[in-house]
């Protein structure tokens, strides 16, 4: 039951089981890259792996804003890392980093870098919410014009962030209750699903009025965008975050999954996240593979190493609290750096793909203000793989020798 979904996606992607090939990861993919992008790809690796640049991004990027001017500025970042990273800023952009995608037989996953940091100062209020979600539905239809043929289609994927459709607060205080035992009835997924079909007239006991009113209001965003996705045969991947809201993630996801994941319906639609470096990940994906079966429920699983280790070992030292991360990753973390890649290049996916899986490229999109502190905030959770990604690196500077040594 809960490979079914893998099965329906690389069935279609290549191979019959007995023919899958062994993974090869010899830089092949790059021949077909043009010397300036290896050349960029190259010198935004190594920049990514100089830690004062990734801790101070932001602050570096303000300075360099009020020295060089926004045009020159934004010229420089659009010619190294939001060149490399980034999909492009309209819809045309994207498509063409697509179809070179497509070359490699690889797959879009389109993200919209949207996200509310947790206790974070700025009051966004719900206009910055409604503003997401109307970013969120726009990215559904792009996911969807991605296709070269229309039709009815199982296999497109898109990201959702759940905190750029709801507070981080809100799923802090929400996580507090649902940890304890005893939690009001009404945080069950069946109660926040049947609220979301309602849409009215909803209220959790231990929640005041604002909260309350709040969560109806993101109740609807999801299953607002859910509902259009589901039109648009386009499945979510819902993203992990930090320790303390992944557990009111979860209830959201699990709330989406009673109402959307039918296996009549050609579920799974909402697709749960799982950090694989957390203690606890085994038996909770176990807890929730069995609660999908014996609701009758299809069961959909982002498997993911995490990026927010360093945080969360920081923030459970100053708490005294357990280090909620596995005591072996440091290792996991060494063979990870070996095999980064990032979200253009496509070698270690087209390895996969020439194996007979269907691959999909994480692919963020948008302008350079919306873009690049996402960008650094990503660099800032992964600083330990970029910082490791030696075998990519080698790659990049075989294949440029190659070239200057006149290789065909």
């Amino acid at each position: 039951m809960m490979l079914w979904t893998c099965r329906v996606l690389y069935s279609q992607a290549g191979p019959s089981a007995g023919a899958w090939q062994p993974l090869s990861f010899d830089g092949a993919a790059f021949r077909l890259k043009g010397t300036g992008e290896l050349t960029r790809a190259l010198l935004v690796l190594r920049l990514c792996a100089w830690p004062p640049l990734v801790t101070h991004g932001l602050v570096l990027q303000a300075w360099s804003q009020r020295l060089l001017g926004s045009r020159l500025s934004g010229a420089l970042l659009r010619a190294s890392v939001y060149g490399q990273f980034v999909a492009g800023e309209t819809a045309e952009e994207v498509r063409g980093c697509v179809q070179q995608l497509q070359t490699l037989g690889l797959r879009p996953l389109l993200a919209v870098p949207t996200e509310e940091e947790p206790d974070s100062a700025v009051k966004t209020g719900e206009a910055w919410y409604e503003g997401n979600l109307s970013a969120m539905l726009r990215c559904v239809d792009l996911s969807r014009g991605l296709l070269e043929t229309p039709g009815p289609t199982g296999n497109i994927l898109m990201q959702l962030k759940v905190t750029a459709l709801t507070s981080s607060r809100l799923c802090k205080e929400l996580t507090s209750w649902v940890r304890r035992p005893g939690a009001p009835s009404e945080l069950s997924p069946e109660r926040l699903a049947e609220a979301m079909d309602s849409g009215r007239g909803f209220q959790v006991p231990c929640l005041n009025a604002e909260q309350n009113q709040h969560l109806q209001s993101s109740l609807r965003r999801l299953q607002q965008v859910v509902q259009h996705a589901r039109a648009q045969h386009v499945r979510l991947l819902v993203d992990a975050e930090y320790t303390s809201l992944n557990p009111a993630l979860s209830l959201l996801v699990a709330a989406l999954a009673v109402r959307w994941n039918s296996r009549r319906e050609g579920g799974p639609w909402v697709w749960n996240t799982y950090q694989a470096y957390l203690k606890d990940t085994y038996e909770q994906l176990r807890r929730d593979a069995e609660a999908a079966d014996r609701s009758g429920l299809a069961f959909g699983v982002k498997l993911v190493r995490g990026a927010y280790l360093d945080k969360e070992r920081k923030v459970a030292l100053l708490q005294g609290a357990k280090d909620p991360t596995q005591p072996d990753y440091e290792a996991t973390r060494q063979r990870d750096g070996q095999r980064v890649v990032d979200m253009k290049q496509g070698e270690e996916q087209c390895g996969d793909r020439q194996a007979g899986y269907a691959v999909y490229k994480s692919i963020p999109y948008g302008s350079l203000e919306e873009v690049i502190p996402y960008l650094i905030r990503r660099a800032q959770e992964n600083r330990s793989v970029l910082q490791g990604a030696r075998r990519e690196r080698e790659l990049l500077s075989q294949e440029l020798w190659r070239r200057l040594l006149g290789g065909a």
